[in-house]
């Protein structure tokens, strides 16, 4: 039906106006009074459970409760169970990364050898596209996308190139941003870590096995062999039929030497 796009879109604004005053009248005398509770370091404490309706927020009092694949920004992941960051610096998120906006440098030790961690991590946020790219490519999980999007500064540097210790979040923050993505890592990790355990066990019990064998092997005595003689005369006994298989040999060649011999001087 010709318009029926047209209507289906008016519908999903009259719901919407429709729910905002029943919203009102719900939540008398304030329906602000669950707002989004952040940190001197503007990190979530508190945010509501939903925020349904048409509504103005007191801003900056009050926050915008954001849907959770809400992206800006990336951030690096500090593992408090490790107590070191999942970073490794492999440099696959500055290499994807569209704008080149992702600078590392990797650590290195007393020795100077390269160390797999970074000792110097920074996004230019200016430049940043928000496209998630870093994140889909990163093998390690390190590095995901924040939802902090107040980045109003008067000068670019140095406020909006951030470093480790700006971007460098626990583990926490980010299971209460992303609460659904970050349940199937850790699905995905433990299934991960039960088959890495299911087949060193397997491995373990194999190594067990070929060693009960050779000591069972190595504790039998040896078989005896057709002629009644043990079996460890047995190699004797085939290089003395090898010796005369051999003098055999010579001697049929011998007796060719000689006859050939004797038809060369019958020939002369």
């Amino acid at each position: 039906m010709f318009g029926s796009g047209l209507l289906k879109g008016l519908g999903i604004t009259l719901k919407h106006f429709v729910d905002t005053f029943a919203d009102d009248r719900k939540n008398v005398p304030s329906r602000y009074q669950d707002s989004i509770k952040l940190d001197k370091k503007r990190r979530i404490i508190e945010q509501p459970v939903s925020q349904e309706g048409i509504l103005t927020i007191q801003y900056p009092e009050e926050k915008r409760l954001l849907p959770e694949r809400f992206r800006y920004i990336p951030m690096l992941i500090w593992d408090t169970q490790k107590a070191e960051d999942r970073c490794t610096a492999c440099g696959i998120c500055a290499k994807v990364c569209p704008p080149q906006c992702i600078w590392i440098v990797r650590d290195s030790d007393e020795k100077g050898k390269p160390i797999t961690r970074p000792s110097e991590f920074y996004i230019d946020a200016a430049v940043c596209m928000s496209c998630s790219f870093c994140v889909e490519f990163c093998p390690f999980d390190a590095i995901k996308m924040n939802h902090d999007f107040e980045l109003a500064v008067f000068d670019r540097y140095p406020q909006l190139v951030y470093d480790m210790e700006e971007l460098t979040v626990p583990v926490e923050y980010y299971a209460a941003l992303w609460p659904r993505q970050y349940a199937e890592e850790e699905e995905i990790r433990r299934k991960a870590e039960e088959e890495d355990k299911a087949k060193a066990d397997a491995k373990a019990r194999a190594d067990a096995e070929k060693v009960a064998a050779a000591q069972a092997a190595a504790a039998a005595p040896p078989p005896p062999v057709a002629n009644g003689a043990p079996a460890a005369e047995a190699p004797a006994a085939v290089d003395a039929e090898a010796a005369a298989k051999k003098a055999r040999l010579e001697e049929l060649k011998r007796q060719a030497a000689e006859k050939a011999k004797q038809r060369k001087e019958s020939g002369a």
